[in-house]
């Protein structure tokens, strides 16, 4: 209690409660100025009429609950990123959905609820932008007639027939250009799968003979029994194709000699001989070099984003964003003692493509290759 100037006793004022949420008391309802004014006092702008407090209260909830649902999309976001890891295909599809729905989620809701809060809550108004009118006056128009018959009698373009038709004779054949340019692109995109999913080990040289494995650079090939040092690698392509690029971008190898107990059980024993393992070397992710290998871990490392493959174990994935191992080659060696290839890749090689097919069909056809090698 307290006694104002009659000594009269008066309660004393407190301080309003807060929520928490909400901004101080302020005795202007401007954000940026000083100006006195009382906290309920609503600014009038001329012109604008505000919203209906019944609408305004109803997008107000709308709007809270867009906002409430792109938050527990946000922390679902977060945790769809730590709970759901990849590693083979059905992993990084539950992965990417889950990341991409709750994203999705997120932004719409935050895009919902803007536009809620901007049409239930928000006053109306017209806004008017002047602007010039768009059509030029009278003396305008007149001269640039003037300049332009002008420029065509000193051209000539009237008067000397033989250069205006041998002009729009050479401009002619740019009309083409476009449906050769369209048609240099590539391919027919129905032709992409087929071609993605073979290499040229699957074919025979020309006496008939399965293709040698050859040393990149020097193009030597490679007997078996020289090729005997545990931890050793190689870089490989293939017989009668050591220069060309296209087909070394899907049939270059990256070609490992292992101890016989090292091997585990991902790796395909009948694929292999005396230790020896090939791998395609096109890294399953976005198509890197994977040559980098520590031989004590016996991990293959793609440089470009960091993708480790376990040689030992069917080059399958331990680390990072590749979603596939590295597919394993059939090889053996042929009655001189040189290593060949003796069929394709059992799967298609490199990053991955939507007519790839599921990883089912494909653990069904490498299947059906190991009993056809064994």
């Amino acid at each position: 209690m307290t006694e104002n100037n009659h000594g009269i006793e008066q309660p004393e004022e407190r301080a309003p409660r807060r929520v928490i949420g909400t901004p101080p008391p302020a005795a202007s309802t401007s954000l940026l100025g000083t100006e006195e004014r009382p906290s309920t006092e609503v600014v009038q702008v001329p012109g604008v009429t505000p919203q209906d407090e019944t609408t305004a209260k109803k997008g107000e909830k709308y709007a809270a609950l867009c906002f409430l649902v792109a938050f527990l999309a946000g922390i679902g976001f977060v945790v769809s990123y730590v709970v759901f890891q990849v590693g083979d295909i059905e992993k990084t599809q539950v992965s990417n959905l889950a990341l991409g729905g709750t994203l999705t989620l997120a932004l719409l809701g935050l895009a919902a609820g803007m536009v809620t809060w901007v049409r239930l809550v928000m006053p109306k108004y017209n806004l008017v932008q002047e602007r010039h009118p768009m059509a030029s006056d009278t003396e305008t128009r007149s001269y640039v007639g003037e300049t332009f018959m002008q420029g065509a009698a000193e051209s000539g373009i009237t008067k000397r027939p033989l250069l205006r038709r041998t002009l729009l004779m050479a401009a002619a054949p740019l009309g083409l250009a476009p449906l050769v340019l369209l048609r240099d692109l590539g391919p027919s995109y129905k032709d992409f799968p087929a071609k993605l999913r073979h290499t040229v080990w699957g074919e025979k040289t020309k006496d008939g003979k399965n293709r040698k494995l050859l040393v990149e650079g020097s193009g030597s090939p490679i007997r078996a029994a020289d090729f005997n040092s545990p931890g050793g690698i190689l870089s490989v392509v293939p017989e009668g194709y050591e220069h060309d690029l296209n087909a070394l971008a899907k049939a270059t190898l990256i070609l490992i000699k292992f101890r016989p107990e090292e091997l585990k059980s991902g790796t395909n024993l009948n694929w292999t001989h005396n230790g020896i393992v090939a791998y395609s070397k096109i890294c399953t992710h976005v198509g890197c070099p994977a040559a980098l290998y520590e031989q004590t871990t016996h991990h293959i490392l793609c440089p470009c984003h960091q993708s480790t493959f376990d040689a030992a174990d069917g080059a399958k994935v331990i680390f990072g964003p590749a979603a596939r191992p590295l597919p394993q080659l059939p090889i053996a060696v042929d009655e001189e003692g040189y290593l060949v290839a003796t069929a394709d890749f059992p799967v298609p090689v490199g990053p991955s493509f939507w007519e790839r097919g599921d990883a089912e069909a494909e653990f069904r056809e490498a299947e059906a290759q190991k009993g056809a090698q064994s």
